[in-house]
C-alpha cells in the first residue's frame, strides 16, 4: 500500500497564502489600486478617531533651520509662532462633541513643517504630519502628534489628505515640493474643485522674486481675478489676520447658555 503524496509543497506554495498576508502579492502591480485605497483608509480612520474635522495646512522648505541663516531663522520662527497662534485661536484645543477644527497639518518633515508642528505642540494642541517615503529616507519631525503622524508611498494620496480637510493654506518659502503644493491648491481653487479657502503666502519679497504672478495674467495664462486667490503676509499675526479676512472661521467652546439650551 503506497502512502499518499505529501501536501507540504501545497502548504509552502505562494498561492496558498492568505491574500491579505501575502506581501509579494500585496506589493505586486495588480494590487496598486488596493494599496492606494489602504493609504486613504488608514489615515482617514486615525483622523476620525482623533476627531480631526478640519485642518490648516502649512507648507514650506525642509531645508530651513532654527539657527544659522538669519532669513531662514526668521521663517522658522514665524512658522512656529503661527502654529501656536492658529492652534490657540482656531479650535484645535477644543474637542467639541469629539470634533477638532483648524488642526495644524504639515508634510511631517523638518524645516518649516517641523516649526509649524512645534508651534502647535507649544500650544498643547495636536497636529498632523503627512510624511512621504523618499529614496533618501525622510523621518518624521518629533513635534507632530505620534498618533497623527503618517507615512505615504503615493504623493497623490498624500496630497489628497492634505487638501481634503483644509480650511486654509499657509505657504512659507520653499522649493519644488512647496511650489507643487501651492499650485495644486491654487488650481483646485481656480477650477472650483475646492471650496473658497484662504491661501496666504509668507514673505512677499521672496515669492515675487521666484514667481511673476502678474506676468501670468498679462500673458493671458490666468484671469486677472485669479490674483485674488492668495494674499501675502509678513508675520505670524498677519497670517492669522489674512486667514480670518479670507473667511476662516475659528471654532469656540459653546457658552454655558448655549449648552443649556441644547440640553433643554
Amino acid at each position: 500500500m503506497t502512502s499518499p503524496p505529501s501536501n507540504e509543497p501545497h502548504l509552502a506554495s505562494p498561492s496558498y497564502r492568505l491574500a491579505a498576508l501575502d506581501q509579494d502579492f500585496m506589493l505586486g502591480d495588480s494590487m496598486r489600486g488596493v494599496r492606494f485605497l489602504l493609504e486613504f483608509a488608514k489615515a482617514d480612520e486615525a483622523l476620525r478617531a482623533w476627531g480631526v474635522e478640519s485642518t490648516i495646512v502649512v507648507f514650506g522648505s525642509a531645508r530651513v533651520g532654527e539657527n544659522g541663516d538669519p532669513r531662514h531663522a526668521r521663517w522658522y520662527g514665524e512658522a512656529r509662532a503661527f502654529g501656536r497662534i492658529a492652534s490657540e485661536r482656531g479650535g484645535a484645543l477644543i474637542a467639541n462633541q469629539g470634533k477638532r477644527h483648524n488642526v495644524i497639518a504639515t508634510g511631517g518633515g523638518p524645516g518649516i513643517m517641523e516649526a509649524a508642528n512645534r508651534g502647535a505642540l507649544d500650544a498643547g494642541a495636536p497636529s498632523v504630519g503627512f510624511n512621504i517615503t523618499l529614496p533618501h529616507e525622510q523621518e518624521p519631525n518629533p513635534y507632530s502628534t505620534p498618533d497623527l503622524t503618517f507615512r505615504f508611498h503615493y504623493f497623490a494620496m498624500r496630497k489628497m489628505h492634505l487638501a481634503m480637510r483644509a480650511n486654509a493654506l499657509v505657504i512659507f518659502p520653499g522649493g519644488f515640493g512647496t511650489l507643487d503644493e501651492l499650485f495644486e491648491l491654487l488650481t483646485l481653487r481656480q477650477t472650483a474643485k475646492a471650496p473658497p479657502i484662504p491661501i496666504a503666502l509668507f514673505d512677499e519679497a521672496y515669492w515675487r522674486s521666484v514667481i511673476s504672478f502678474e506676468s501670468l495674467a498679462e500673458a493671458g495664462m490666468i484671469a486677472p481675478e485669479d490674483l485674488k486667490l492668495f494674499t501675502f503676509a509678513e508675520s505670524a499675526d498677519a497670517l492669522w489676520a489674512q486667514l480670518l479676512d479670507g473667511g476662516l472661521r475659528p471654532y469656540e467652546e459653546p457658552s454655558w447658555e448655549a449648552a443649556r439650551d441644547v440640553q433643554e
